[in-house]
């Protein structure tokens, strides 16, 4: 059964487990944890290194005892153990300690992607059973998204939501609190990523440390996906043949062309979801257009590449990446009116 606005009410905390990041909100004290969702593990006794920010830099950097794991991917966990601890850890036992104290019977919020199956649902409530839960509401991420972005969801009227995660893209025509039509898209920021790594890899023969693929989309150009900006920009990495260090100019309208190609999926789903949806709401669509959140939705040049493709407008929410925790924590303080507002959508 889908969560009502009073089962979130009663709700201590609230966590959005993404691929890139970790979330928690408490009751009252607000946003408590905005973490990488990264473990560094110890694999010869099993200890935990680092969590977060400290884990994630030590990726592509560790000796061979030390495994660096997402345990979250696609916004499903896929290792409910490791995922406990590095929340346990995340949140640490000051922290633990102030929700014990809320009540003897915790309750909590998760977001979920939009049609996530059974066994992924149950992944995520296994998980925050093990922090404490004595229940569980879930959530679909992409009314949490719009409630937090500010989208009037309660209306009669159509809003469109593009949620842009790591792994995956969700769209959905919002309207009266439920989702009328959605698609889910398994392309994200890390498709775009894996775009770039193998143009370089077989035009140039080049391979790229992970933390220069974000960096390097931004210095494309001033408009990222656009063909303004410079024509080409020049890249350290290291030689696929050799193994040293060396660095290329790469054309920057080459590089621009294969982020292209993986966000030619994204569109398809777009048209999808217009394609069933009602006559009348796709003509509120014309005038509103789509509000874009998700980290990935500061792609550089992504917001215009989907206005010129749609012919609609197209927005950025203040701080995109923020929006699904910021809905869960509106729903777990009260300020959503209880109306037609449905947590899980249709």
């Amino acid at each position: 059964m889908p969560a009502t606005l009073e089962q979130l009410r009663r709700c201590h905390f609230a966590v959005d487990l993404g691929a890139a990041r970790t979330r928690v909100y408490i009751k009252g004290p607000g946003l408590v944890v905005d973490q990488p969702s990264v473990a560094a593990v110890n694999t010869r006794n099993g200890a935990l290194i680092a969590v977060g920010e400290f884990a994630e830099r030590m990726t592509g950097r560790t000796p061979a005892y030390i495994r660096v794991v997402r345990p979250v991917s696609g916004g499903t966990v896929v290792d409910i153990e490791m995922a406990q601890r590095m929340l346990r850890h995340l949140l640490g036992d000051g922290m633990r300690r102030t929700l014990r104290r809320k009540a003897a019977r915790l309750r909590a919020a998760a977001c979920t992607p939009h049609d996530a199956d059974p066994l992924a649902q149950r992944a995520t409530i296994e998980t925050l059973v093990g922090l404490g839960a004595r229940r569980v509401e879930l959530v679909d991420t992409l009314i949490a998204a719009a409630v937090g972005c500010g989208l009037p969801v309660e209306r009669a009227e159509a809003t469109m939501i593009m949620v842009c995660g790591a792994a995956a893209t969700q769209v959905a025509v919002l309207s009266l609190g439920s989702i009328v039509t959605a698609e889910r898209i398994p392309v994200g920021g890390e498709a775009v990523d894996q775009a770039i790594v193998q143009h370089l890899r077989l035009t140039h023969a080049l391979t790229l440390p992970s933390q220069s693929l974000r960096p390097l989309q931004i210095a494309l150009s001033g408009n990222g996906i656009t063909p303004s900006g410079p024509a080409s920009t020049e890249i350290h990495g290291r030689d696929v043949a050799t193994g040293l260090a060396r660095s290329v100019r790469i054309d920057t309208a080459a590089v621009r062309e294969a982020i292209r190609t993986p966000l030619t999926a994204v569109l398809d789903g777009i048209y999808r979801v217009l394609r069933v949806c009602p006559p009348d709401l796709v003509a509120d669509l014309a005038d509103r257009g789509i509000m874009m959140v998700g980290g990935s939705a500061l792609l550089p040049g992504l917001d215009l590449m989907l206005r010129e493709a749609t012919g609609m407008p197209v927005h950025i929410a203040d701080r995109p990446d923020m929006c699904a925790i910021q809905g869960l924590g509106a729903m777990l303080e009260g300020e959503i009116e209880p109306m037609v507002l449905n947590p899980l959508g249709s």
